[in-house]
């Protein structure tokens, strides 16, 4: 395959080509350069250093857009506050078409129920599977004693299927019904946080990422808006309420990033507007509400904050928000659970080996809920186990039979 003397100036052996005529060199030379270039043959010098693999991020976009997203925003707070104006501004839907309004009487009898509306949404060919969890009755009855108690045992169950499906045989296809976030709505006419307001943050901001909104912004001057902002930002250190924290920006982050998030960092809580009717504003149909003195836009930065929530949720921190979820609220919750069953398993085996049959102390319900998944894989496994054996016992009779 190679010519007997053909060595270049430096001893080394030289390429086939090189051995033919002048002619039928330059020929295969050409051809060389004008054919597709197989992955066999040396890479350029401009071409060492790339491999592919700066292909990821757009193999991860395509998988994700084809399978799409879902998030789950609770929103919390007494009536009358503009909870399902706000949820109907942000994603430009009707989540509320067939809710029924309560009466007096109603109002006065009603406890705290948990109602959630789907919808899919689908913006530029990404889809996203949107949940509202609604908290209809909080805060509205006279006696408001643990009437967040619905709200987190609702979290928590949520948790809980979440862990049950995870654990279990197939999990190709889980559906996560996680509460990613929970904007809740503050008073603008108190002095601040209420009693209640500092007792249902306290008992859920560690299992889901809360976001407080002052509530109806155009009943109050600019002035006040500042004023009650202060105020809330100091009782919520003050009674250690842990509400969401916005990541830090890394250095490398461009200048208007950085802006907009201390922006959002400032404008703590959101002091926002709702409104789906149209008006005309200095010859621009515009989203607001009409009043004798003007006209307030829900899309003005200078007159609410909603462009800056609606930013923060969707545009900037909704990934962000799912990542703080399963990374700290679900584990929290995991490492709960996977404590107690830890702890149940050894009181079992300790009991096994003293012998003795001294009760148990009770668990939490956490760790009853364990224990009975555990037993529901148990019995799951069981029962494959013998439909197996019920196979084989087929096979093997109908082997005889031939």
């Amino acid at each position: 395959m190679f010519c007997g003397q053909n060595l270049d100036h430096h001893g080394n052996l030289a390429p086939l080509w090189a051995c033919l005529p002048t002619g039928c060199a330059q020929t295969l030379a050409d051809h060389r350069q004008t054919r597709p270039v197989s992955p066999l043959f040396l890479l350029q010098d401009q071409d060492k250093e790339y491999v592919g693999f700066a292909t990821l991020p757009n193999q991860v976009h395509r998988k994700s857009v084809k399978k799409g997203f879902d998030f789950t925003l609770m929103v919390a707070g007494e009536s009358g506050l503009g909870k399902s104006t706000l949820v109907n501004s942000l994603f430009l839907t009707d989540l509320y078409k067939d809710r029924k309004l309560l009466n007096a009487e109603e109002r006065i009898t009603q406890t705290v129920e948990i109602t959630k509306h789907t919808v899919d949404i689908e913006e530029k060919g990404v889809k996203l599977k949107l949940t509202i969890v609604d908290t209809p009755g909080f805060g509205d009855a006279v006696n408001n004693t643990e009437c967040w108690k619905s709200v987190a045992d609702y979290i928590d169950q949520q948790f809980e299927q979440y862990f049950r499906d995870e654990s279990g045989l197939n999990r190709k296809n889980i559906q996560d019904n996680r509460v990613h976030c929970c904007l809740y709505f503050i008073s603008p006419f108190g002095h601040g946080l209420r009693p209640l307001d500092v007792e249902f943050m306290k008992a859920l901001h560690e299992k889901v990422n809360i976001v407080p909104v002052l509530a109806k912004a155009d009943t109050l001057t600019p002035t006040e808006v500042k004023k009650k902002k202060i105020k809330i930002r100091e009782e919520i250190e003050q009674y250690g309420i842990k509400i969401y924290q916005f990541p830090d920006c890394d250095s490398d982050e461009d200048e208007d990033f950085k802006q907009q998030d201390s922006e959002l960092k400032e404008s703590i809580p959101f002091a926002v507007i709702g409104s789906n009717t149209v008006v005309e504003a200095k010859g621009k149909r515009v989203r607001g509400r009409l009043y004798p003195w003007g006209i307030v836009e829900v899309e003005n930065s200078a007159h609410c904050d909603f462009v800056k929530l609606r930013n923060m949720l969707i545009r900037t921190h909704m990934q962000d928000l799912k990542d703080v979820t399963r990374e700290t609220h679900y584990e929290n919750y995991r490492a709960h659970c996977i404590q107690s069953m830890t702890r149940m398993c050894l009181c079992k085996d300790s009991r096994l080996e003293s012998g003795t049959d001294f009760p148990i102390p009770a668990l939490s319900g956490v760790a009853d809920e364990t224990e009975k998944l555990i037993r529901e894989k148990d019995e799951e496994l069981r029962r494959m186990q013998e439909m197996l054996q019920r196979i084989q016992d087929q096979m093997h009779m109908q082997k005889e039979a031939y």
